[in-house]
């Protein structure tokens, strides 16, 4: 089961650095040229890996980034030393990305050219060899039509091939079998005996001139990964888009003690800015009073809360796990909330999978298989009928069985589906959460907040009167949690509060408490026996109430009959009262309810259906939501959810109501068939092919074509679901 600490992922911003960020590690993401196929991309991370001062790196080739943690002086080296391995980096925002992705698409395009107008050309040298029988044809007039395909097949060698020769080189000097070592190895050897042919028409290849055959099937190999490229780039370009969304808001405290919401862009050095329970901070600053835990994690490395007292620096990106605090703003903060999406996306993208997919683990041994399997065709043939038809056949074997389709099978259809998904307000957070998600068939949903909206109502208490200042003082209280009852209390019109809060403290799903300046604590928390919140101070009876009316979201109704249509159990799993759970199963038709639930309680009872064989989809946004979210075999936390509900969730909701969720299971479905579709299409045209060039009726340029054909329908295939 995953842990609260594994892939999920914290909003900091994209380059986040820690207090002393002259050596203190700093995340980055990279866009990266130089890909070609998903063992390129491991590749890669290796070569990231050894390099001095890296701890961690993450490369996704779908999308074509790289997610390093190094400290800044090594990041900004890495650009320049990665070129001189083969590949290109730049930052993932902004021009540089764009640029870089353009730069690479001119430079495969031109390739393809080359190859394209070279292959014409050598076609119409070796047109006259097609149409004539044995002895039409001078010898040496043949000889120089030859001559002239040989020297056209260099251009397509020097320049068009290089993607293919230098990826092979990488692989091997790596002590790899990448997918482009079968592709070099028929390039070369194909290259290297038409040329002794050639040469030395007398010797054993003397009949073996396939330089028609070469420039062919280079050139459809590289329209195929042209195709294949523009089909990652818009991908890439696609998800760009989704993720530039108005800034996330930020509490800001005014002269008078009341705070106003606004962009995060607009926080200036000296702002006193509120952070509630579970929330992230939005920039660096100082803890102006009382005490507090934050999780710097994904900042340090630090697995253990940090405490931290009045004075104490806080780092913008660290969550706030302690009390709701007060901080004073030490820098201004330019990472809005595209940046924390992209920050969120680009983990996901880049995010190697729990359980490596089995195309992948089989690819590896059947790349050792294909080389071992021409050689002997080889070997065979060469014995058997001529060396002349045997470098045809082996040419053949190597390229018809490069597994660039089952690499592709899986990575390009869960790229697509996030892009479809993205444009719903579902962002993903790892992609191999799909999976999980396609098996569900149990759904528990959290009440507050997820399924309904809490609307406060003011009720006296008897006997106590009509005070506005105590009014004004409770709706100040409950504006320092982001808890959605609270968030409805602070919604209530009472004016200006009488007196500033101080030593403010949050119970996740009981209440809030807090000092007022003559040092009494007061309580604003859940009654025993009745709806809502009670106010008062602490030991005697409240001076006030709030009435918590729960209605459901327009339209719930609706889509929890799809989704048990779709075969999932649907529950209610909430801390309220069981009356109040009760009633609102009843009004939305749902059979299965479990009220009065503490964390702990909601964990207990995901664990137990995860014991009894259920895979459990958990909805949820609060901070006592989290341990089941993480619990859960796929979770989801809704628009306004807690940091630490969205850093435990797998599936973030951008949107305020949940009618997209069938669409989520419906599209993790449609992954899945589609993936076993290009798995399944790409075992058979391997099986149809191989016997085919084995024996010896495939040409090199139709295995190739076969190939980059191949490719081209898993890629097309996977397309339709980003629709």
């Amino acid at each position: 089961m995953p842990a609260m600490n594994d892939a999920r992922i914290l909003p900091t911003p994209l380059a986040t650095p820690l207090p002393d960020a002259g050596t203190s590690p700093v995340e980055r993401s990279w866009a990266v040229a130089g890909l070609h196929c998903a063992a390129c991309a491991e590749q890669l991370r290796s070569r990231l890996l050894a390099e001095p001062g890296v701890l961690a790196a993450q490369v996704g080739y779908g999308a074509a980034l790289a997610l390093v943690q190094a400290p800044a002086s090594v990041q900004d080296g890495l650009p320049a030393r990665l070129r001189a391995a083969g590949y290109q980096l730049a930052p993932a925002q902004g021009a540089s990305a764009v640029q870089l992705r353009q730069q690479e698409a001119r430079q495969l395009l031109w390739r393809v050219f080359v190859a394209g107008f070279c292959m014409m050309q050598v076609m119409m040298l070796a047109a006259p060899t097609y149409f004539s029988e044995g002895g039409e044809i001078p010898a040496d007039l043949l000889r120089l039509l030859h001559l002239g395909s040989w020297m056209l097949s260099w251009p397509v060698m020097l320049f068009a091939s290089q993607p293919f020769l230098v990826g092979a080189w990488r692989s091997l000097r790596q002590r790899q079998l990448g997918m482009d070592v079968p592709v070099a190895l028929a390039l070369l050897v194909t290259f290297g005996v038409s040329s002794l042919a050639l040469f030395d028409p007398a010797g054993p290849w003397g009949a073996a001139v396939y330089f028609d055959s070469l420039t062919m099937f280079a050139a459809f190999l590289l329209l195929g990964r042209w195709f294949e490229l523009k089909a990652r780039h818009a991908a890439a370009e696609e998800l760009a888009r989704l993720v530039a969304q108005p800034a996330a808001p930020v509490w800001r405290e005014d002269a008078d003690g009341g705070v106003q919401r606004l962009p995060i862009e607009a926080v200036r050095a000296g702002d006193v800015l509120r952070v509630a329970m579970g929330e992230v901070l939005p920039v660096d600053g100082l803890l102006l009073e009382g005490s507090t835990r934050v999780d710097e994690a994904l900042l340090s490395g630090e697995s253990h809360p940090v405490s931290k007292q009045a004075g104490d620096a806080l780092v913008g990106g660290s969550v706030n796990l302690g009390a709701p605090l007060r901080l004073r703003a030490t820098a201004s903060c330019d990472a809005g909330r595209a940046a924390e999406l992209a920050q969120r996306l680009q983990r996901a993208l880049t995010e190697r999978p729990t359980s490596q997919p089995l195309a992948e683990r089989w690819a590896r041994h059947f790349l050792v298989a294909v080389l071992l399997l021409a050689a002997l065709a080889g070997l065979a043939w060469s014995w058997l009928v001529s060396p002349a038809q045997a470098v045809a056949v082996v040419c053949a074997v190597l390229i018809v069985t490069c597994p660039c389709a089952f690499a592709l099978a899986q990575p390009a259809a869960r790229v697509a589906s996030h892009r479809a998904l993205a444009r719903q307000g579902l962002l993903l957070q790892r992609l191999d959460v799909l999976e999980n998600l396609a098996q569900v068939n149990r759904l528990w949903l959290d009440k507050t907040g997820t399924l309904t909206r809490p609307e406060a109502q003011l009720r006296w208490q008897p006997g106590c009167g009509e005070h506005l200042a105590a009014a004004a003082s409770a709706v100040a209280l409950a504006s320092w949690s982001r808890h959605p009852v609270s968030q409805a209390v602070a919604r209530c019109p009472a004016g200006a509060a009488p007196w500033r809060w101080a030593q403010v403290q949050e119970l996740p799903g009981q209440g809030l408490s807090g000092l007022d300046p003559d040092g009494r604590r007061w309580l604003l928390q859940r009654q025993v026996d009745a709806s809502g919140l009670y106010f008062g101070l602490e030991g005697l009876p409240p001076v006030l109430s709030f009435d918590i009316v729960d209605a459901a979201l327009p339209g719930s109704a609706r889509w929890l009959r799809q989704l048990e249509r779709m075969g999932l159990r649907v529950g209610l799993l909430s801390g309220d009262r069981p009356e109040r759970v009760q009633q609102l199963a009843q009004e939305l038709g749902l059979q299965d309810f479990v009220g009065g639930c503490s964390p702990e309680g909601k964990l207990a009872q995901v664990r137990s259906e995860q014991a009894a064989g259920l895979r459990v989809l958990m909805v949820g946004d609060g901070v006592n939501d989290a341990p089941v979210l993480a619990q859960a075999d796929a979770s989801l936390a809704v628009q306004g959810a807690t940091a630490l509900a969205s850093q435990a969730a797998d599936v973030l909701l951008l949107r305020g109501d949940l009618s997209a969720l069938p669409a989520l299971i419906a599209q993790a479905r449609r992954t899945r068939a589609v993936t076993r579709q290009n798995l399944i299409w790409a075992a058979a045209y391997n099986g149809l092919a191989i016997p085919l060039a084995l024996a010896g009726w495939l040409p090199p340029w139709a295995a190739g074509l076969g190939m980059a054909l191949s490719s081209l329908l898993v890629v097309g295939n996977s397309l339709r679901l980003a629709r």
